[in-house]
Order: structure tokens, then C-alpha cells, then sequence
């Protein structure tokens, strides 16, 4: 007697993968974030928004004397201290200039920042002094130190007041002046590859087919990469064919540190950037559980010639992954096409990872805490990022349309309400908000 053949299960459809946190998300790329090699040396006036390559000590103190801080009188505590409140006027001694050694019994007439002249001990502002021809009365006693500022009162000689690392604002810059660097050596720009997928994407000024939009992601993308200080290569819009965008990323991977695309990362049947990747590199990381913005890719195409796997798996274990990476792949990052989702997706995990690869050590933006002036019904499983603007009473509103094909949304807020999954705000309620200004430089 056979036994009974059991009945056939219809077949399952392949488990996705979980999508990433956007703490996970972000701490892949920045795990795999190297700084890039090479640096070169510019004067400091166009070192703004640079990143410094190495150190900057000191070479001096500052101030490098002690000088007056208020327009007054330099004179003796202990001579006023005995009565005497008349004194010759022995010297004048404006700032930049040498004095001479203050002569016992006298005052020397001072200025803001002027070198206080060996003997004396205080300033004396002159609103406390009455001047009447070679000779000052002082209404005041001081006491010693007073209105100085001593020598290496702001720097040390010897002391890092720049640490490598540092993205050069202008008051850097000036701290870097103040001990005399003409120069600064800094990382070199970053070298950013950047392209548009879309058969429907159209530049301003020409006309618009049915079905067509204008790239407005061309002029965001380009101009947070030059904000960045990248140097950026547009390979401008690619069609919408599978070799058109594995010959793209072939050729960007040539000489560039990342490449970056827009559009094509989702899984429909025109959408070509995820299977070139694969084809041409690898993929590390694809969809994140965050609104807007979920299909974001990241990974790593291969450098022409570098094809030989032994070869790069023994650099990999001589010199770590980065060292491996830098030698034979280009990283790949992929953003989504909708306009919203590419602007918020760039801020969040672009340009920190972009600062990453230019050295700089701390990429975690600052955030506030703040009460929302509004109501959302409803949270989102995933991890929703909410254009809102401070209001004037503090509080946050919240843009009206929340849709990630809705620009004016990043226009009309001034940052992003980080809300967690399933999470349903409250007026009243103390929110975590990101400013663009945290964002944007």
C-alpha cells in the first residue's frame, strides 16, 4: 500500500528584509566613513569652511604683553595708596608702541590694547581721572591688575587652539590669524559624482512634455554638495535603462570619492539604480524605516582594473575595510526621487557622512527641545522626520502637508521634528527639533 502524497503548499514569497533604524542606518555609514587622503596648504583668508588636516599650536602667547584693557592712566597701586592723586603725565603710550618704564611717581596716559609699561599695575579708566595740561588728578584707587589683561590671558604659547579635524568657520580662521598663520593645511575637497534618473525629469527652460516634471533635485542636491565645499562632477540626467546607468556609475567610480544619485532606488520595473549597483559593486544598506525617504541605498562600486577579488580581500585584512575601499571602490549612495524625501535624506545621512570622509570629527547635529503648537492625529510606524517652523510665542507649527512631493514644505520650516515610530504628538507636548541651521552648514 503507497503512502499518500501530502498536499503541495503553495509557494512563499521571499521575506524582506527588515528596514534599518535610522540610528542603525546612520551609524553603517558612518562605520564605514574613512577620512580620504591627500591635503593641501591655503592661505587662511580662503580656508573658510575647510577642514583642518593637522593641528594648529601655538607659537606665541596672546596677547604676547600685557596690555591696557579701557583708554585711561597706567600708574603705581602703592603710590595712590599713600595719597598722592596728582601726577605728571610722563608718557603716552598708544597701542602698538613701546612704552618706557613707568617713572616712579608718575602716570603714563594709555590707550585700548596698548602695551602697559614695565612698573605700573593698574589702569585707571579716564572717566575716573580729571587731565588738566602735563599733569592727572585719579579719583580712584584701583587695585593691582586692574583693567589689565595679562599676557597669555586668551592663548598659551604651545597650547592646540585648532585640533585637526575642525571645519574652519571665520572665527576660526581669526583664531588661527591671532597667532600668526598665514597658512592652514587642510583635507582636500571631497570629489562628489552626481546623477538624475527619471525619463520625465525636464530643465528649467525647456518646455514641459505631458508627463514631464521639472529636475528641481539637480539645483537642491548640487547646491547642498557646494555648501559642503565638494567638488562635484553633474553627470545630469541619465535615462532610464539599465546599461545607460551601469555605464554612468562605471564612469563616475573612475575618480570621485562618492557617488551620489536620485531616483531609481525603489523597486518598480523602470527603476535601474539598485540592479546596476549590484551588477557593478555592492550593496551594503537599502530601505530605512523613515518618512519620508524609506528607499535609501548605500554601497560601493568597483574602480576600473579592480576586479582581481584576491587581491582586494588581501588589502582588506592587511589594511582594514577603509584602506581596501579607498584603493579599489568609489562608495555609493543612492536617494530617493520624490523632492522632500531627497532634501531630508541628504541632511540626515549625506552630509554627515560627507564630513565624516573630510575628516571632521563631529558630524551629530544639536537639536532642541520645544513644544509643539499643534495636534497630529495619527503616528506612522516608521520614524517620521516633520517640517515645522518656531512660531512666535516658541512653540513649533507644523506645515500643513506633510507629503514628501510638497517643497515648500523645506521652505516655508526651519527644521525637523524628529518623531519616534507610532508616536502620536500633542499640543503641549515637548518634541525633538532639529533646525535647518544645524543642518545646512
Amino acid at each position: 500500500m503507497s503512502t499518500p502524497t501530502p498536499p503541495t503548499s503553495p509557494a512563499q514569497p521571499a521575506q524582506r528584509a527588515p528596514m534599518l533604524s535610522t540610528a542603525d542606518a546612520l551609524a553603517t555609514l558612518l562605520g564605514a566613513a574613512v577620512q580620504i587622503d591627500g591635503t593641501e596648504t591655503l592661505p587662511t583668508l580662503d580656508a573658510t569652511n575647510r577642514v583642518l588636516a593637522v593641528d594648529v599650536v601655538s607659537p606665541l602667547d596672546v596677547p604676547p604683553m600685557n596690555t591696557s584693557s579701557m583708554d585711561g592712566y597706567a600708574v603705581r597701586v602703592a603710590e595712590l595708596s599713600q595719597g598722592e592723586r596728582r601726577l605728571p603725565i610722563s608718557q603716552r603710550i598708544p597701542a602698538g608702541h613701546a612704552p618706557q618704564p613707568l617713572a616712579q611717581g608718575t602716570a603714563a596716559r594709555i590707550f585700548t590694547g596698548a602695551t602697559v609699561p614695565l612698573g605700573a599695575d593698574a589702569i585707571v579708566m579716564q572717566e575716573q581721572t580729571e587731565a588738566a595740561g602735563d599733569e592727572v588728578t585719579i579719583l580712584h584707587t584701583p587695585k593691582a591688575g586692574e583693567w589689565i589683561t595679562q599676557q597669555g590671558a586668551d592663548i598659551r604659547k604651545g597650547a592646540t587652539i585648532l585640533p585637526a579635524g575642525t571645519r574652519l568657520t571665520p572665527q576660526a580662521l581669526g583664531l588661527a590669524a591671532s597667532v600668526g598663520c598665514a597658512n592652514l593645511e587642510v583635507v582636500r575637497r571631497v570629489k562628489v559624482a552626481v546623477f538624475f534618473t527619471g525619463d520625465e525629469l525636464t530643465m528649467p527652460g525647456e518646455p514641459l512634455a505631458p508627463g514631464a516634471i521639472y529636475n528641481s533635485n539637480r539645483f537642491t542636491l548640487t547646491g547642498l554638495l557646494h555648501k559642503l565645499g565638494c567638488d562635484v562632477t553633474d553627470y545630469g540626467i541619465v535615462p532610464d535603462k539599465l546599461d545607460a546607468t551601469r555605464q554612468t556609475l562605471r564612469d563616475a567610480a573612475q575618480a570621485h570619492d562618492l557617488i551620489l544619485t536620485c531616483g531609481g532606488v525603489s523597486v518598480g520595473e523602470e527603476d535601474h539604480v539598485k540592479p546596476a549597483v549590484e551588477a557593478e559593486g555592492r550593496l551594503s544598506m537599502w530601505q530605512i524605516a523613515m518618512k519620508p525617504g524609506k528607499p535609501l541605498a548605500f554601497g560601493a562600486i568597483r574602480r576600473g582594473g579592480a576586479t582581481d577579488a584576491g587581491a582586494r580581500t588581501a588589502a582588506q585584512a592587511a589594511d582594514g575595510p577603509g584602506a581596501a575601499r579607498a584603493a579599489h571602490e568609489t562608495f555609493f549612495i543612492g536617494l530617493p526621487g520624490n523632492p522632500v524625501s531627497t532634501f531630508v535624506t541628504f541632511l540626515l545621512f549625506v552630509r554627515p557622512f560627507l564630513l565624516r570622509l573630510a575628516g571632521v570629527r563631529t558630524v551629530t547635529p544639536r537639536a532642541l527641545s520645544l513644544r509643539a503648537d499643534f495636534t497630529q492625529q495619527k503616528g506612522d510606524r516608521r520614524n517620521e522626520f516633520l517640517r515645522a517652523r518656531v512660531n512666535a510665542a516658541g512653540g513649533l507649527d507644523l506645515f500643513p502637508n506633510q507629503s514628501s512631493a510638497v517643497l515648500t514644505s523645506t521652505v516655508w520650516g526651519d527644521g525637523l521634528i524628529d518623531n519616534p515610530p507610532n508616536h502620536v504628538i500633542s499640543a503641549g507636548e515637548t518634541v525633538r527639533f532639529i533646525p535647518f541651521s544645524e543642518l545646512l552648514n
